[in-house]
């Protein structure tokens, strides 16, 4: 698959709320997750780790919506924007994030995946 045909089904399934899905489906066995953050949950590699990245996030916070914007393609490149209305469950802290991921693509797989927020 080309990158825009990867990016396109991504992005279509993160709409359709298929984000864990869309991964498994996606990403290379040993890609990797940066955060921007600082610390030892700041990079991710391999799916299992992933994964458990997903299960933790998802665990800590209420979401109430999500867009998904794009993809914007550039070579073996693609970037997605999410606009996101959380509760952290631990604060009962209402947040609207808005973060942009760049992933990247190799092999028709995404290889590395990195948030900006």
């Amino acid at each position: 698959m080309t990158t825009q045909e990867v990016a396109e089904d991504f992005a279509a399934m993160c709409k359709a709320g298929q984000m864990d899905e869309a991964g498994l489906k996606y990403w290379a066995e040993n890609v990797r997750s940066v955060e921007n953050m600082e610390g030892p949950s700041s990079v991710a590699e391999g799916i299992p780790a992933l994964l458990a990245k997903g299960e933790w996030w998802y665990g800590a916070h209420e979401v109430h919506s999500v867009e998904t914007h794009g993809p914007y393609v550039n070579g073996n490149q693609f970037a997605l924007r999410f606009v996101m209305d959380i509760t952290n469950k631990e604060s009962g802290e209402r947040i609207a994030m808005d973060e942009v991921a760049l992933y990247t693509v190799a092999n028709g797989k995404i290889s590395e995946e990195r948030f900006f927020y």
